[in-house]
């Protein structure tokens, strides 16, 4: 029986993960769930799959989620905070761990799996985006199994060669696609783009995610991040990875192969099927996705993306090619802008504008320890909020 903690269960991934999990209840166990706000999605996922440990990281409505988990008698220990998604990410009955909380929040965690040796079901994006080289080492000496969950990421694990081990460079390999659909504003005339409301922008017409993420979407920043996660997972310079617009999302990413070969991962856009792939590997499993019908599907579209309509993916390449401390600011620029939008504190187009000017004030030097890739995150957030209040004003 395999022990299961999912970080950031009550988000998109957690769930599709749970729908997955549910389906083998003689295979898969959950051990520790966590959650942040969505305390009533927790307490029915508690109910349900009844974890030894359950985590809150936030203080709203938690001591009523108190009371109900003592009143539905659930054998669930409750832990706080940051400190108690570490421990559950480094439980010693817990094989796996499915890292999906968002942003820079979940760093801290996923860094304990890595260390803890652990199989790691990796969503969260930004643990290698801020500590790429350390994330990696870390995996290295403690033997942790890595695992991409995002659908891009696992369609190029999916074709590459050998037992597709992550941080080594796969043979024979020319480059890396990684596709995007381009999000809700593909084909919105570009003077339209700054009166974009939040809303329209977590509108995305293929995928069904998070706000914050299907803002990045709409922006295309999650490509440029996904660029980043790419170099350290396949262990590829960013010259060798390119990104292709794809509207119709059945082609999740392609391996470009010295002999002209390329390989490509399709299926219908549902993140229930990289999860399956990574929590069976090197098995597969039914994940409940529908089966693609290309027949029905028709025509595949693909084209060069546009950086005066997507300047978040110049951005990020920027930041990519200078490394170092320099991711680590985009990510938190980026978080700090988004949110800033999703409270209607600046426009769309801002949020590109806010990252660009925080790259400009950061000191280019590599962080060597978390405590420095912290340090950077944190004056990069003050920068940003700094820079996302002038826009505001004006």
């Amino acid at each position: 029986m395999r022990q299961i903690a999912i970080l950031g269960a009550t988000g998109s991934i957690g769930c599709s993960t749970l729908d997955v999990l549910a389906r083998y209840p003689d295979v898969y166990r959950v051990a520790a769930l966590t959650g942040h706000s969505n305390l009533e999605r927790l307490l029915e996922q508690c109910r349900k799959f009844r974890p030894d440990y359950v985590v809150v990281t936030g203080d709203h409505n938690l001591q009523n989620f108190t009371d109900q988990l003592r009143k539905c008698r659930l054998p669930c220990e409750l832990l706080h905070g940051a400190e108690g998604l570490d421990y559950v990410a480094a439980l010693p009955q817990v094989d796996t761990v499915v890292a999906a909380i968002v942003g820079a929040a979940g760093l801290s965690s996923s860094l304990e799996a890595v260390r803890a040796g652990k199989r790691v079901l990796l969503a969260n994006k930004e643990s290698l985006v801020m500590s790429g080289e350390l994330f990696m080492a870390e995996a290295r000496e403690n033997g942790a199994l890595l695992l991409p969950v995002d659908s891009e990421h696992n369609a190029i694990f999916q074709c590459l060669p050998g037992d597709g081990k992550c941080g080594v460079r796969p043979e024979g390999v020319r480059r890396l696609l990684l596709t995007a659909s381009g999000g809700p504003f593909l084909n919105t005339p570009l003077d339209q783009l700054e009166s974009v409301t939040p809303d329209q922008a977590c509108a995305h017409p293929n995928w069904s995610m998070g706000r914050k993420i299907s803002v990045d979407s709409a922006t295309m920043m999650n490509k440029g991040l996904e660029l980043i996660e790419a170099c350290h997972l396949f262990s590829m310079p960013p010259q060798e990875i390119d990104i292709v617009i794809h509207p119709q999302s059945v082609i999740h990413s392609m391996v470009e192969y010295f002999d002209g070969s390329v390989l490509s991962q399709m299926g219908n856009p549902d993140m229930r099927t990289p999860i399956a792939h990574a929590l069976s590997w090197p098995n597969r499993v039914e994940s409940g996705v529908d089966w693609l019908d290309l027949v029905k599907t028709g025509s595949l579209e693909f084209h060069a993306p546009d950086l005066d309509r997507f300047p978040a993916l110049r951005i990020a390449a920027d930041a990519a090619a200078a490394g170092g401390a320099m991711p680590v600011a985009l990510n938190a620029a980026n978080e700090i802008a988004v949110e800033a939008f999703l409270q209607q504190k600046i426009g769309f187009l801002d949020i590109a504008r806010v990252a660009d000017k925080v790259l400009a004030k950061t000191e280019q030097w590599t962080p060597s320890s978390l405590d420095q890739v912290l340090s950077v995150d944190q004056q990069s957030r003050i920068y940003a909020n700094e820079i996302a209040e002038q826009l505001c004003k004006h």
